[in-house]
């Protein structure tokens, strides 16, 4: 039996989706800093099974002895591993036509046309949904979002349930610093002038070794006063890496460290004011299941009781961290102070 004019055109919205499917992976990830940097570091990472888990190292094993001829040495159990984890949280959003629609612009000129201001609108859409929950905490649609950096990397560090465990547990909690209070003697909120200070005392502070953030993400107002803060000769603008993506950033060296800096603000941001996060992104993963990641979801569907075709993207999975020890976010309580 032929198809017939409608059902072919709901296949051709079918495969137009599917012809770009491959690149919405691309699309969510080119337009949200913190994403492309996990990517770039392939920790983009698939998952299988009901929950995600990350294995933890979390002690050492004691048995480390300085000896020479026939001293014992130390052999000590010691449970050295544990695993956090995280329920995926799943996301679609709907590219709908009318059949009328299909119909009143039959002719694959004209119909593509119409299709391709569609597929647009629901990337548009997933971008900005997203942008949204990464900057979130986990708690719209009834908890049912991806944790964003508010749950990762919270303002009160030593409450709450994370990946399974609780915060009460110092060797998984991230650092807060309030601008207003935690280093009075450099100043009590961020200017041009206490800016730079503030985060080389951060970085001296929470970093070992070659681990520390190496992606700060700014809101405007303190990526004002870190460029501010610098002179032309001074400032060094990153060509390279997120630069070469379209992101408004800069690079900090200080503390005998060095980091991206990104200003993640504008019309529409979600990033909270006046807030600097400090990432750690060898320790950041989004976890995607393989059949949800950023792609087409089945065929096109007919709703039982309406003239129109519907078609879902989709993403499945949740944003974890291994080690939280060298995040941490820097805000001003009171910018006025």
């Amino acid at each position: 039996m032929a198809l017939t004019s409608v059902e072919k055109n709901q296949e051709i919205l079918s495969l137009a989706l599917e012809d770009r499917s491959s690149g919405y992976q691309d699309l969510v990830s080119n337009s949200k800093a913190l994403l492309a940097v996990l990517k770039r570091k392939g920790n983009w990472k698939s998952y299988s099974g009901p929950r995600i888990r990350e294995r933890l190292l979390y002690a050492k094993t004691g048995s480390a002895v300085w000896y020479n001829g026939f001293d014992f040495l130390n052999p000590v159990p010691a449970e050295l591993f544990n695993d956090a984890e995280w329920t995926p949280k799943m996301c679609a959003v709907a590219v709908t036509l009318s059949n009328e629609e299909i119909l009143n612009n039959e002719g694959e000129n004209q119909l593509m046309d119409v299709m391709e201001a569609h597929i647009s609108a629901a990337e548009s859409e997933l971008e900005d949904e997203v942008d949204l929950s990464l900057h979130g905490n986990g708690t719209r649609f009834g908890g049912k979002e991806l944790g964003g950096l508010q749950l990762a990397v919270p303002t009160v560090v030593n409450s709450g349930v994370y990946g399974g465990i609780d915060r009460t547990n110092a060797i998984w909690r991230t650092s807060a610093f309030d601008a207003n209070s935690f280093a009075t003697d450099i100043g009590t909120q961020v200017t041009s002038v206490t800016i730079r200070p503030f985060l080389n005392r951060i970085m001296t502070q929470r970093s070992r070794n070659k681990k520390a953030a190496d992606l700060l993400l700014m809101s405007p107002e303190h990526y004002a006063a870190y460029d501010a803060a610098t002179i032309a000769i001074q400032r060094i603008n990153d060509e390279t890496g997120l630069g070469k993506l379209g992101f408004q950033t800069l690079k900090y060296f200080g503390a005998g460290r060095q980091a991206e800096i990104v200003q993640e603000g504008g019309i529409g941001s979600n990033m909270p004011a006046n807030t600097t996060y400090g990432l750690d992104t060898e320790n950041l993963r989004l976890r995607y299941h393989p059949e949800r990641n950023f792609n087409k979801i089945g065929r096109a569907l007919m709703p039982i009781n309406q003239d129109a075709v519907v078609q879902y993207i989709g993403f499945m999975g949740e944003l974890t961290q291994t080690n939280p020890l060298f995040q941490w976010k820097l805000y001003d309580s009171n910018p006025a102070a």
